[in-house]
């Protein structure tokens, strides 16, 4: 069993276990059909996934990796907020007839600001600090702006990392590591997808920035399973488990600008059957 593994399942355990219900709560999301969707939840769930022993890919179902890539690409590289430059349609529901999300994701990575003496962007900012200022304090990126919330056509869900700097006696190279925060995170649908995602972006990182890898950890809000969900969880958790795969990047890359999906693989992957028409609530 990899640790993903474990953790996912350890998780999900607490929260039909220990959980509570929204059930006859004025909730937002609703179902197709027009029905309210409701969820158990845990409040401040937090997991700790060491990068530097394995990736953290459940191996209970087989994760979109390529996908999972192009959209962390997608807010981070191109800092995009249009579908159109999307592979997956994941935001096909939020999107308007142009294919714009609104001032969501990637907008705000993009959205410039006075620093130092010049004017760069918030993923530039994160690098500059790595590379120039790595044991800062406060090397945070923030797309949950107030300002601009009511034109976000969904707000963001994981919405700050905070990146710190460590050093191991042993070692020559720095240590990156970096907290996700997430103030809503749907258990079945995006929970595994956001930790491998960012478990990338810390990967790419600290390649450019001459690093090596160490913990990512994701602090969540609200974890929640949702109601037409818990018999898919309930399999989900029982099924057998694989050793976690091998990580892949192309170690020539040294631009953060410069990684393509391509640059990506996923090596000696096993996993479980495919959860097939996962119910999505709007």
């Amino acid at each position: 069993m990899s640790l993903a593994d474990n953790i996912f399942i350890n998780m999900c355990k607490d929260i039909l276990e220990n959980g509570t219900s929204t059930e006859g709560e004025k909730v937002r999301p609703k179902w197709d059909d027009g029905t309210y969707a409701y969820t158990i939840k845990k409040f401040g769930v937090v997991n700790r996934y060491d990068l530097s022993k394995e990736f953290p890919a459940l191996t209970l179902r087989r994760l979109a990796f390529k996908y999972c890539i192009d959209e962390l690409l997608w807010i981070w590289q191109k800092k995009s907020n249009n579908i159109n430059e999307l592979r997956s349609h994941i935001w096909d529901s939020w999107a308007d007839v142009s294919g714009s999300i609104g001032k969501a994701y990637g907008y705000q990575m993009g959205v410039k600001h006075k620093y130092k003496e010049g004017y760069m962007d918030q993923v530039d900012r994160v690098i500059y600090d790595l590379k120039n200022n790595p044991y800062s304090r406060r090397i945070i990126t923030n797309l949950y702006v107030h300002q601009d919330l009511h034109e976000m056509n969904l707000y963001p869900c994981a919405y700050s990392v905070t990146f710190n700097v460590t050093k191991k006696p042993d070692s020559d190279k720095l240590t990156l590591n970096a907290i996700l925060n997430q103030r809503s995170n749907d258990i079945l649908a995006a929970n595994n997808w956001n930790v491998c995602q960012y478990a990338v972006l810390v990967h790419m990182l600290a390649q450019v920035c001459d690093f090596q890898v160490g913990e990512l950890v994701h602090v969540i809000a609200d974890a929640h399973i949702y109601d037409r969900h818990i018999p898919i969880i309930e399999e989900l958790i029982t099924r057998p488990t694989y050793d976690a795969p091998e990580f892949y990047m192309n170690p020539d890359i040294k631009d953060f600008y410069q990684f393509k999906v391509e640059d990506f693989e996923l090596r000696n992957y096993k996993y479980g059957p495919k959860v097939e028409n996962i119910p999505v609530a709007i």
